[in-house]
């Protein structure tokens, strides 16, 4: 086929800039095309020898025991490597340079509620499939609009309908996780005070501090189940062995709530000054039991102010057309009346 064939059919079809768009497409179906090749991550050779002598390792250990490890089967190690993450080529397009962004954007997601070790890298691979996905769709209905109206759409729209859905899609996850944060943290202020009672009533009855949080975390989880899986995290965390001072303070860093904090730092005082915890819970959770009492009147005295503007649009316009409508078609009708005459 001629180039001056292809042009007209191209101009036809997609309007006056379509050459452009479809070399723009052929561009982009090479660049996806390239992109898992230049993102794919290479084996560090160290690494490759390491696995080499481990692999060794493993089959002279077998040969001594008397036995030889079953064909296509590795030896067995401490823990059972499940596989590998699928996007584990990508870590370096999907993951953050810097350790300290890597840091604050797993602090985000755990907020959020979402927990793994691949949480970021997941994150960003859903964002730019989404934005992707998106644009493609915006180009798939410039191509259709064109193709069958006689009239094309002008340059601006069309970057406006292939661009806007791409940033839609690539924000639109990031304000899903906000908007679960923000819920998450309020469900935790507002279940707070009742985890703080009823761990209060296990340590009171006999039971340690980490007996009264596995209890807590089986007895929330219905009704404030952001608290029981945080409770959870914290007993697994301290059966694992942590410090149980460390624990809670990630615990404050995830709840990402100033009550939760200050009663954190409440509870390392004292248990580095050793004082009563039961007492230090006590009168926490008192404090805390004011707190919730004052918000919930601090948000009834706002309601009158939020109903002002409604009351002002949607009652007094009524109210004056009944009270004045009437003496204002009194005084249009004696104005007729005056300006006719006798």
């Amino acid at each position: 086929m001629d180039q001056n064939k292809i042009f007209e059919l191209l101009t036809d079809k997609l309007g006056p800039l379509g050459p452009v768009i479809a070399l723009a497409g052929v561009a982009m179906l090479l660049i996806l095309a390239v992109l898992p090749i230049l993102l794919r991550k290479q084996i560090d050779p160290l690494d490759k020898l390491r696995a080499a002598k481990g692999a060794e390792a493993a089959v002279a250990a077998a040969g001594a025991g008397g036995g030889a490890p079953a064909k296509g089967k590795p030896g067995k190690g401490l823990r059972y490597n499940a596989g590998t993450d699928k996007l584990d080529r990508f870590a370096g397009f999907l993951e953050p340079k810097s350790k300290d962004e890597m840091s604050e954007s797993r602090k985000w997601l755990e907020r959020a509620g979402y927990r793994g070790r691949n949480i970021v890298r997941t994150f960003h691979a859903i964002q730019f499939a989404m934005g992707l996905t998106l644009m493609f769709l915006g180009a798939l209905y410039v191509v259709i609009h064109n193709s069958t109206n006689e009239e094309a759409l002008p340059m601006t729209k069309m970057l406006v309908a292939i661009l806007m859905p791409g940033v839609f899609g690539y924000y639109a996850p990031k304000r899903w996780v906000n908007q679960r944060v923000s819920a998450r943290s309020q469900e935790i202020q507002n279940g707070f005070p009742d985890a703080l009672d009823m761990l209060l009533v296990c340590v009171e009855a006999g039971q340690s501090l980490d007996q009264g949080i596995i209890r807590v975390s089986k007895e929330l989880g219905t009704s404030y189940p952001a608290i029981s899986q945080e409770f959870e995290v914290i007993a697994h965390e301290i059966k694992a062995g942590k410090d149980k001072a460390t624990v809670l303070r990630a615990f404050g860093e995830r709840a990402g709530v100033p009550d939760v904090q200050s009663f954190v730092t409440v509870m390392i005082q004292s248990q580095q000054f050793g004082t009563s915890i039961a007492e230090a819970l006590r009168l926490y959770a008192a404090d805390m039991r004011d707190k919730r009492i004052m918000r919930a009147e601090e948000a009834a005295n706002k309601v009158p102010t939020k109903m002002t503007l409604g009351t002002m649009l949607f009652t007094v316009p009524p109210l004056l057309i009944i009270l004045v409508g009437p003496s204002v078609h009194d005084m249009i009708e004696n104005f007729k009346m005056i300006k006719i005459g006798p």
